[in-house]
């Protein structure tokens, strides 16, 4: 999913019908002044206008942050407005018919169509999915209004090889991006195992597939669309992201031009002599990494990506005093072991912090908040333990073996004290930088294609690494980048 500066331009290019150019604000502007230099006087004010008018649409576009708004002149604007109209009446389906409290095989193969005046949407595994997102802490309603405001999409621009597209919600919060036939045949032939996968692990890095659907229109060929949670949101203050690979061969990406506002997704070569400081995060994030990667192995999967972004954390954050209350709520959603996506009664997903949960009654901590303190203890997992003073004086046996035992589900289920946050099982807080870590694209099967792609590049790049490679290769490297750009 990385976003080149050149891919962007060449959106910009065929939208406004312009030649090829170099990509910063001052070439554009000297571009369009020779345009309108070499017009001559065979072109009349009216002409003129409209190119004005155009170019104030283009530099709109270029304004935002490298992505571009579907508007009523985009070639995605019918397409959009469908996927809109569909997803809207999908979702109310799931709002009017609830979902059971728990999901059966039937569930797992359920195709729902819904005819609409000029296409009809296709709705795949519906209950998982809503259950799914009802795990992740959204209402039915909150995922609609995102999916189907009146803001337009937004169209992210990628360099991928499967010529994809990808849109953004208005909001950013939700990705949707066209599949391959056999793409989504593979997702959802895998579904039970990755939702199965999210239960043992609830804390995982790997992306959250919300939805898929199938788009049919009169007289044109089917399209295929998965929605997916952004790792990236919310995006506001983030300086700088990354698409990480674990290797060198075409891992660079030219960096944006000084002072331009355009989102460049940078790769392997471009973090060199960076590290992703995390302290006592440092081990969670080691291990989920190994065993979210282990997953990937076993679906015989490769080319998959580690997303990445940073920002810097406010001074109110960095030294943040987090009362015994909050600490305590958040500590229940970590490791709630009601968390399940196959269980619609769940309400929430471990983490998500409600800013009205953020302070408890202390008829509900079972002590005076005068009298409690906390007590940090992390162990390899970079978990935390807290105790009240009578705990530190006097353990009953029985709730030793009570923790003992809540202690081994969280070690064993690896999950950590999540931080309060929108977007809380993507976010890592370092001791200066937040970061956004994700793993995406994991729809790449090594089969017999890749496995000749990878002979190939071993003749072309001798003695360099590159992405094609044995899905335990790919996974012991991506490992391995993390092991040795963390602290």
């Amino acid at each position: 999913m990385a976003c080149q500066t050149c891919a962007m331009t060449g959106a910009l290019l065929s939208h406004g019908d312009l030649m090829q150019f170099q990509d910063n604000d001052r070439s554009l502007c000297h571009y369009n002044m020779s345009r309108m230099e070499m017009s001559g006087p065979g072109v009349n004010r009216h002409g003129r206008t409209v190119k004005r008018r155009r170019w104030g649409r283009l530099r709109q576009q270029w304004k935002l942050l490298g992505l571009f708004e579907i508007d009523q002149q985009h070639e995605f604007y019918s397409l959009t407005c469908m996927m809109k109209e569909g997803l809207c009446a999908a979702v109310q389906n799931t709002i009017d018919n609830p979902l059971p409290d728990e999901l059966s095989e039937d569930d797992y193969s359920l195709e729902v169509t819904q005819i609409h005046k000029d296409f009809r949407m296709e709705t795949y595994a519906g209950p998982v999915f809503a259950s799914l997102r009802r795990s992740l802490g959204m209402t039915e309603k909150e995922y609609q209004q995102s999916l189907s405001s009146e803001g337009s999409y937004l169209q992210f621009i990628s360099n991928s090889k499967s010529k994809a597209d990808f849109f953004l919600t208005n909001d950013k919060r939700f990705f949707l991006k066209t599949q391959s036939k056999r793409e989504v045949r593979f997702l959802l032939s895998n579904l039970r195992i990755y939702i199965e996968h999210l239960e043992k692990y609830p804390h995982s890095l790997l992306v959250k597939f919300l939805g898929v659907h199938r788009i049919k229109i009169a007289h044109q060929r089917m399209k295929y669309f998965i929605v997916m949670q952004s790792v990236f949101y919310p995006d506001d203050r983030i300086t700088a992201r990354y698409d990480i690979k674990g290797c060198e061969v075409s891992r660079w990406t030219d960096p944006a031009p000084e002072g331009s506002q355009i989102i460049v997704v940078l790769k392997d070569l471009n973090f060199e002599g960076q590290f992703i400081q995390l302290d006592q995060q440092r081990p969670w994030l080691v291990r989920q990494v190994e065993i979210d990667t282990a997953f990937l192995q076993t679906l015989n999967v490769l080319d998959y990506s580690l997303l990445l972004a940073q920002q810097p954390l406010h001074q109110d954050e960095l030294s943040q005093s987090l009362s015994f209350a909050t600490l305590i709520m958040r500590a229940k959603k970590s490791v709630n072991p009601s968390s399940s996506p196959t269980h619609a009664t769940s309400p929430t997903v471990p983490g998500v912090v409600a800013e009205e949960d953020s302070t408890l009654l202390s008829s509900e901590l079972n002590c005076p908040s005068t009298q409690c303190h906390i007590t940090e203890m992390h162990s390899g997992n970079g978990e935390t333990d807290i105790a009240s003073p009578e705990e530190d004086k006097v353990e009953q046996p029985s709730r030793v073996g009570a923790e003992s035992a809540d202690l081994e589900m969280f070690q064993a289920q690896n999950r950590r004290l999540l931080p309060n946050f929108r977007n809380p099982l993507h976010v890592i807080d370092g001791p200066e930088q937040r970061y956004f870590i994700g793993i995406i694209d994991i729809f790449t099967v090594y089969g017999f294609k890749k496995r000749l792609e990878h002979l190939w590049k071993r003749l072309r790049h001798p003695r360099q690494s590159f992405s094609t490679v044995s899905p335990p290769a790919y996974c012991h490297r991506l490992c391995q980048w993390v092991q040795d750009h963390t602290k």
